[in-house]
Parts: C-alpha cells; structure tokens; sequence
C-alpha cells in the first residue's frame, strides 16, 4: 500500500494560488470602500464591502487615480481587476485594475438622510447650542478607557492643569451597542451633576468604525444634554451627526484638551492682568496717604502741639464767658417781663375790683349774674357778693 502524500504549507498555498489564478478570469466586483490607506508608494490599499462580507484588495500604482476621483471612505465604486493570493500569509485579496464611481455607499446615504432629518427638526440650530463654562470644575469624558484619545487628552491637561478635575464614564466607542452605551454616558453625568462640561471623544476609524456616533439616539442625547457636549470624534477630516449636534466639535481629541482648559487660560491671564492693575492702584494709593502724611507731619499740629492746645484752651474760656454773659442777660429780661405779666393780671383780677366798693350780683333762681336793671320781677331774691363777704336782696321795684 503506498504512503498518502505530506503536502508542506508552502504546497498548499501555491496550489490554492494556482487554482484561484488560474480558474477565475478577471471581472468587476461592487463594493462600499472603507479603510481607505493611499500610500506613499503610489499604492492604494483598502477594502470593499457590501452589508455582509467584505475582502481586502490592492490598486498597485492607483494612488493618482484615487486621488483624482476623491476616493472616500463610504463610497460604492465598481472595480475591475482578479483575485490574487498571497501565498506566503496565504492571503487572498483582490488586485484592482481600475475603478469607477458607482455613487455614494449605503453608510453615507444613511448618515446624509439622518442629517437633513435632523437639521430639518431643528436639532442642530445655532440657539440650542450651551456656551462653555469658563472654569469647569470638573470635566467629563466619555470614550474608551483604554483607547489612544483618552491617552490625548490627559497629555494635554496633564502639562497644562495637573490640578484639573476629570471624570471617566468608559464606553464601547464602536460595534453592536456603542451608541447605546454612549446614550447612557451622557445621561450619566445630567444626573449627577458631577460635570460642568461633557467630552465625547474616540480615535480615528473608517466610516462603520465611527457609526456609533451617526445614530440617532446619540444625537439626542447629546442635544438634549443639559450640561455642554464637545464632541471630538476621528481626526480632522472627519464628521459625524454626534459633531452637529453638540455643542461645539473638536477635530481631535487633543483639540478638545485646549478648548477646555484654554478657557482657564484665558481667566489665569485675566486674573494676572487684574492682579498688576490692583498692585498699580494701591501704590497710588500709598503715594497720596504718604503725601498726607508728609503735609501733616509738616502741620503746626505736629511742631508745635503745646501751642495749639494754648490757642483751643484760650478760646474755650472764651466760649464760657459768652455763654454765662448771655444766660445772665436771658435771666433779666425773663423777670422783667414776668413782673409786667404780673401787673397786668392784678389790673384785671375780680377779687382787686370788689375791694374798690364794686360787687357781683347773682338771681338766686339759677346762679346766672346781673348784668341790667331790666327783667327782674319785685319780690326777686338776689345774692350781692362783696370783698369781704356776701349780702341777700330782694327786688323791690
């Protein structure tokens, strides 16, 4: 019986290059283009995808015609060429030949139809937008705890502001349940309350690396954040729905550092300014009391104090010998006038009247006095009152 064949590795991905090149002619295949990585080399690689599968491909020497059709990633192009293996890492992929657009992929269609959706709604006007606080006690960062962007950010507050308050809610910044896991960040810190500004940041990616931060509910709670939202999502030259709905879009990581503490830079040099113009105004303040203090110095006062207690004592006796002479002069003329009062009110006093021979005669009947000879009835008693006493008369005719 003969020995079955030992194939080496080597064998094996030969033959499947052999079988693969050699049975498939070359044809058109369509895909969305994502990771996109235009090479130095002139070379173009990148990989195409439909909502399934994907496959890796290369465009040796394509980089200008990349370039010249503003390949992005997202785009559906078709692309003719035939299927190649590496069989080294016993790898296939697709060797592009050529490429043509075939309109934008269904990621992009998606993330512009999300967009109108939403602008229309009003969801990223200009009015909703929170300004930021100018020294956030502390700050809140939403993104992986492992990922290179919280690495970023800390860079650049740790020189800046080693001192600064952050607070990490960590997340999934991509795949199945990001968005929701982003939504409850978020919420988190409107909570709490432990934020006086939210950052949303991750890495750079390819469009569905990103796509956590392009659904819906993302960008709900991001407008409906009662606390400021940054949001720092990919590399410059990326945008996501996340960035229109905030508050205000960094394009990096570490551009959101320096927005945040850049406001306390701001303040640190205002204080400063404040500070040299406070120090200004009490040296003149200290040259003005210094003046003064030099004319006092100079003053009689603080040459000759013996003399100007002389001068106050002498004008105190002074004040004194006014005051006795007037009270004296107030005295007099009160008892004179009070004399002549005195006078006056003997001149009219009934009593002084009766002892001149004068009497007061009243009826008897009811107490009323006699003032005429007219009216009174013969027989009418009548009581005379004297100086000395009273008399009983009665009217005879």
């Amino acid at each position: 019986m003969m020995a079955e064949p030992v194939w080496s590795v080597s064998e094996v991905n030969r033959a499947v290059r052999d079988l693969i090149e050699g049975s498939l002619h070359p044809f058109w295949i369509k895909g969305e283009v994502s990771n996109l990585l235009p090479h130095r080399s002139g070379h173009a690689y990148l990989s195409l995808k439909d909502e399934h599968c994907q496959i890796r491909a290369a465009y040796f020497g394509g980089t200008s015609a990349v370039r010249s059709l503003n390949l992005q990633n997202g785009m559906m192009i078709e692309a003719y060429g035939k299927l190649t293996v590496y069989d080294v890492r016993g790898e296939y992929q697709f060797s592009i030949k050529s490429i043509r657009l075939a309109g934008a992929g269904d990621l992009q269609r998606r993330f512009d139809e999300l967009k109108r959706r939403l602008d229309a709604e009003g969801l990223f006007a200009p009015e909703r937008k929170l300004p930021l606080p100018r020294l956030p006690r502390c700050i809140g960062i939403i993104t992986s705890p492992t990922g290179a962007a919280i690495r970023d950010f800390l860079q650049i507050t740790d020189r800046r502001f080693p001192d600064l308050h952050i607070r990490l809610y960590p997340v999934q910044v991509q795949g199945a349940g990001a968005a929701e896991s982003v939504v409850r960040g978020i919420q988190f810190f409107n909570r709490t309350g432990d934020a006086d500004v939210i950052v949303v940041t991750r890495g750079g990616g390819s469009m569905e690396d990103l796509w956590a931060f392009n659904e819906e509910c993302v960008a709900r709670a991001v407008a409906d954040s009662r606390i400021p939202v940054i949001s720092a999502i990919g590399h410059e030259i990326d945008f996501t729905i996340c960035d229109f709905a905030a508050d205000l879009r960094a394009p990096t990581p570490s551009a959101a550092a320096e927005l945040v503490v850049g406001q306390r830079d701001e303040v640190a040099s205002e204080l400063a300014q404040y500070r040299k113009i406070m120090r200004h105004v009490m040296e003149y303040r200290l040259l003005q009391e210094q003046r003064r203090l030099d004319q006092l110095a100079a003053s009689t006062l603080f040459r000759e104090p013996a003399h100007l207690l002389e001068v106050r004592s002498r004008q105190l006796d002074e004040w004194q010998l006014r005051m006795g002479a007037g009270f004296q002069s107030a005295m007099t003329a009160a008892e004179h006038r009070l004399e002549a009062l005195s006078l006056r009110l003997a001149g009219v006093d009934p009593a002084g009247q009766l002892k001149r021979g004068y009497a007061i005669l009243v009826r008897d009947a009811d107490g009323m006095p006699v003032t005429s000879a007219q009216g009174h009835p013969a027989g009418e008693a009548i009581t005379a009152q004297l100086a000395d006493g009273e008399l009983s008369l009665t009217v005879r005719s």
